[in-house]
């Protein structure tokens, strides 16, 4: 039975995959959602013996049904190639009594080049199926990983445009001379003066601009979006917990069916909720683990059933998940709702005026899978500084809100479940903040100076995406207020 895709908002819009990819928002403001989440139909250890190529054919093949297996190969083989260091992707590293899945391996090591290095030919395979004769046009913002990820996967991709804004002061130095050094003649980084809860909800506002949207189709242009709200974004990170899995049951570090327990440091919930449907879809998962930093509106969420983002916004070491406004949570929020568009249209629309809602206790008792907790700053560069003493692993500062709040869980509950923590992204990115906690001597040191000293300790390789940016040109130097920024996409697309 073939999967359709309707908007959390109104339940009688139904589309294909590929028709949900390109489009990246519904009409309505709502995400799209699978209309069932289908189960794995290989053996775990069948899983086990393939490669990471392998398990995504297997697992996105069940999401994306429209698209042909030579399709779906296409895009997952241009994907997973040597744009990757490590030819296991996603490697498994044994650590503090956890398993770090190693996330980072990808071209602009973080996470998210897990997924934007196949998102590009899933829209592209998507527009010629759909016949799309206009340039798709990629807007997107960034709290400092996303946006350089959809930069690298979209660079000179014929018939795309990408847009990027960024806020100026809210991301990590490393994390801004990897944009606004990008090259390519289709792309453009832009940062705001605001945070990137202002950057997020201008590019929304923009998306629903229908005023703007038919200048663009006039001119022969289309959005889509790269953020965690396309299911296009969604999809390929479920992998990742499937090869995970896999790669622990290989190993020999767990039997066939043991439950393992997931963490994830978490800002927009896209990666948490990947976890989430590849429980849904079978994978033996016991506990979703929720880890926040001091911006902690998804922990207070998971105590209370409240979710208010009228809070102060913090600057953190861990500005990835430095949000307010998870976007993806809402994908959660209609599915407890019992797949009611109605009421979790309803549930937003308070978010919207209010800044909160709050959910019933029978959607609140729909949450048991999961488990919220949060690092202070402080406790962050304490795990930091404590692994690599104990270990001489190094972790960078969002791995650390993870393990910090792993060993949070793991002391009021006594689980002694085996745990993947997601680690999204490396060390390397978060230099200053990660040497600093290691040992205040190294705030002395200039950005690149502190890149030779992390990796003379940790002994691993100063990776290219870090080299190539030490003498890079900066390219784009745009920075606009936040009621500009539909006004700079004009000037770029020249309407």
């Amino acid at each position: 039975m073939s999967i359709l895709y309707s908007s959390t908002r109104d339940d009688s819009v139904k589309v294909t995959a590929s028709e949900a990819i390109l489009k990246g928002l519904a009409p309505d403001g709502g995400l799209f959602v699978p209309d069932s989440i289908p189960a794995l139909d290989k053996s775990l250890v069948e899983f086990s013996k393939m490669t990471y190529q392998e398990v995504a054919y297997e697992v996105m093949k069940l999401f994306l049904d429209d698209f042909t297996k030579e399709e779906l190969l296409h895009c997952i083989n241009s994907a997973y190639d040597s744009k990757f260091d490590t030819t296991k992707m996603a490697p498994l590293v044994k650590a503090d009594d956890a398993y770090f899945l190693e996330l980072f391996h990808g071209k602009t090591i973080a996470f998210k080049d897990m997924a934007l290095s196949i998102l590009p030919h899933l829209l592209t395979t998507s527009a010629k199926k759909n016949n799309v004769k206009n340039d798709i046009v990629i807007l997107t913002a960034t709290s400092g990983d996303t946006g350089k990820a959809a930069l690298a996967g979209f660079a000179d991709v014929p018939g795309t445009k990408i847009i990027v804004f960024y806020p100026k002061d809210g991301v990590s130095p490393i994390q801004e001379k990897q944009m606004v050094t990008q090259k390519g003649n289709n792309t453009y980084v832009v940062s705001i003066k605001g945070n990137f809860d202002d950057a997020q909800t201008g590019v929304k506002k923009i998306f629903s601009d229908k005023e703007l949207e038919k200048k663009m189709d006039d001119a022969g242009y289309q959005f889509s979006s790269a953020n965690s709200i396309n299911i296009g974004r969604l999809v390929p990170q479920v992998v990742y917990y499937v090869y995970a899995y896999a790669q622990l049951l290989a190993n020999g570090e767990i039997k066939e069916n043991e439950k393992i327990n997931v963490v994830v440091p978490t800002g927009n919930f896209g990666n948490i909720l990947a976890a989430f449907y590849a429980k849904n879809m079978g994978l033996p998962i016991n506990k979703l683990i929720c880890a926040s930093n001091e911006n902690k509106v998804l922990y207070d969420f998971f105590t209370t059933g409240e979710y208010d983002r009228n809070r102060e916004f913090i600057l953190t070491t861990s500005p990835s998940m430095d949000i307010l406004i998870s976007s993806n949570l809402e994908r959660l929020i209609y599915r407890i709702a019992g797949n009611d568009a109605n009421k979790n249209k309803e549930l937003m629309m308070e978010l919207s005026s209010q800044g909160k809602y709050t959910i019933s206790d029978s959607m609140k008792n729909q949450l048991k899978d999961f488990y919220g907790n949060y690092a202070s700053e402080d406790e962050d560069a304490k795990t930091i500084k404590r692994i690599y003493e104990e270990t001489g692993y190094v972790i960078d500062t969002h791995t650390s809100v993870a393990a910090t709040v792993y060993n949070k869980y793991r002391a009021e509950t006594k689980d002694d479940t085996k745990t993947v923590i997601a680690s999204t992204a490396s060390p390397y990115k978060f230099t200053r903040a990660v040497m600093n906690a290691i040992d205040t001597k190294y705030d002395s040191l200039s950005d690149f100076e502190l890149v030779d000293e992390l990796a003379k300790i940790s002994k691993v390789k100063v990776p290219n995406a870090i080299e190539e940016i030490r003498t890079a040109k900066v390219l784009h130097d745009t920075t606009v207020e936040v009621n500009e920024m539909k006004d700079i996409v004009e000037k770029i697309l020249s309407l």
